[in-house]
């Protein structure tokens, strides 16, 4: 196309991007930008779930780390009104097809006609998570570009790990298109975009809690986010002596796979029999779908007390139940990115209860870390995640490699400073979160090697954090 050009940053960042240089070199080296116009950059982490998971779809506290590894993305604007893009991470994406080109003008369609066209290609649908930021820029802010564009996208990662490289992806791109199209929108407005890319375009149930994270993170603290919808509550910040990892468990993990999908049904099944039985009034909006007038926990699991769950309602919400028996008796649930499969029996009363106790766990820890917390509280903020991942195992989304990953740091204890262990985000495989003292590092990383040894899978250590996009707002390249 042309001959390779050097760029540098007209705009610098205020706080150090790990990886940024590194980035600017693969943008220097690409054919697929001209010289003569600008580059936007947008640049977002992974997370790591410490405590919340999938209790955000419920409502629930979460406590997210934003890591060192992130996707960017590097964005010019062209005249020719197509979207080209390409990925630096096909290999990784278990795909021949690095670049995909999109008329702009089919990304302005409806949310299901841009997700078919997006999904109908399995060896494209990657792409969705990156042009999606186009549909819905049109639809929630009436934006649309007047030419095309090119963007080009390298993440840092790991995809299947359970932690996020989808909202980082997602973030990255729709602050890159921001940047270029002059848009300065606060960092909790994109990340509820790019939920909607997601769930919208990309097809995924997903909370909200990855997209916070990549957007609104700080470094080297946890981000406290509220899940009703995106009620941001400031940072914890870790004390001195404690540190968490992520422990990849080679098990690979999809937000959008069955098991997920169904706990999260049979989550939102419970909260709708739960308002039955108080007798809140309903109305139903759509096949399946229905809204409930609450006023005692404003449509959220996470707001109904343990004490209250155990008293009134444990015993009274069916273990499982078949969908079409669920249809039948109470219409539909209020969840609007998933369906119940009335050919499909659900586990409804655990996924019921993992919010609700979740939430608590999540506030109990919150608490203990900003009371500087001595050996024995330590010892509880260990046992709060060792619950939590029991409860992941009881609502089926466990795993044989995260489980192993958890009961050799229960096996290493507070004797060789390791607190506590659970597995993060989907579940279902992916990474384990872990809890421990500052200098406990040899110690997780004989845990990975011992690991590695005995399942033959390898176990990458994940460590580091960095900045949200917010950092990367107006990041700006030229030519040298």
């Amino acid at each position: 196309m042309r001959g390779v050009a050097m760029w540098r940053l007209a705009t610098r960042p205020q706080v150090h991007l790990p990886g940024l240089a590194e980035f600017i070199a693969v943008v220097s080296a690409s054919d697929m930008f001209s010289a003569h116009s600008p580059i936007y950059i947008g640049r977002a982490p992974g997370r790591l779930d410490l405590m919340g998971g999938i209790a955000d779809y419920s409502g629930s506290l979460v406590l997210e780390l934003p890591l060192e590894a992130a996707a960017f993305a590097a964005v010019q604007l062209v005249e020719d009104p197509t979207l080209t893009v390409h990925s630096c991470n096909a290999d990784e994406l278990g795909t021949a097809k690095a670049s995909v080109s999109l008329e702009v003008r089919a990304l302005l369609g409806g949310y299901p006609e841009v997700r078919d066209l997006l999904g109908a290609d399995p060896e494209a649908h990657w792409a969705a998570y990156v042009a999606g930021a186009v549909t819905v820029l049109h639809h929630e802010a009436g934006i649309s570009p007047e030419g095309g564009m090119r963007l080009l996208l390298d993440s840092r990662v790991p995809p299947g790990k359970g932690v996020s490289s989808s909202a980082a992806v997602e973030v990255a791109s729709m602050q890159a298109i921001c940047n270029a199209l002059g848009l300065d929108v606060p960092p909790r407005q994109l990340a509820i975009w790019c939920q909607k890319v997601e769930n919208l375009v990309v097809g995924a149930p997903c909370g909200v809690m990855d997209q916070m994270t990549a957007a609104c993170g700080q470094q080297d603290e946890l981000l406290a986010l509220l899940c009703q919808p995106a009620e941001l509550q400031g940072s914890v910040h870790l004390p001195a002596n404690v540190r968490v990892w992520g422990l990849d468990s080679g098990i690979r993990h999809a937000v959008s796979g069955a098991d997920y999908t169904s706990v999260r049904v049979g989550a939102f099944m419970g909260y709708r029999i739960i308002t039955q039985m108080e007798g809140l009034p309903s109305r139903q909006v759509g096949a399946g779908r229905v809204e409930v007038q609450d006023d005692i926990w404003r449509g959220y699991l996470a707001n109904v007390p343990p004490s209250i769950w155990e008293s009134r309602y444990r015993d009274r919400v069916p273990p499982e139940m078949r969908g079409e028996d669920f249809l039948r008796e109470y219409a539909g649930i209020t969840d609007s990115v998933t369906r119940v499969d009335p050919g499909r029996l659900y586990a409804v009363r655990q996924p019921t209860a993992h919010p609700i106790y979740e939430h608590h766990r999540v506030r109990l820890f919150r608490a203990l870390l900003e009371a500087d917390p001595d050996e024995e509280a330590l010892q509880l903020l260990g046992e709060l995640m060792y619950q939590s991942h029991a409860s992941y195992s009881a609502c089926g989304l466990g795993s044989d490699g995260t489980d192993l990953i958890v009961e050799m740091v229960r096996e290493a204890g507070p004797e060789a400073g390791l607190y506590g262990a659970k597995i993060t985000g989907g579940g279902s495989g992916g990474t384990v979160a872990i809890l421990g003292t500052a200098d406990a590092e040899p110690t997780v990383r004989e845990i990975a090697e011992r690991y590695a040894r005995e399942t033959g899978r390898e176990a990458t250590l994940i460590s580091g954090s960095s900045p949200g996009a917010h950092a990367s707002k107006g990041l700006r390249l030229v030519r040298d």
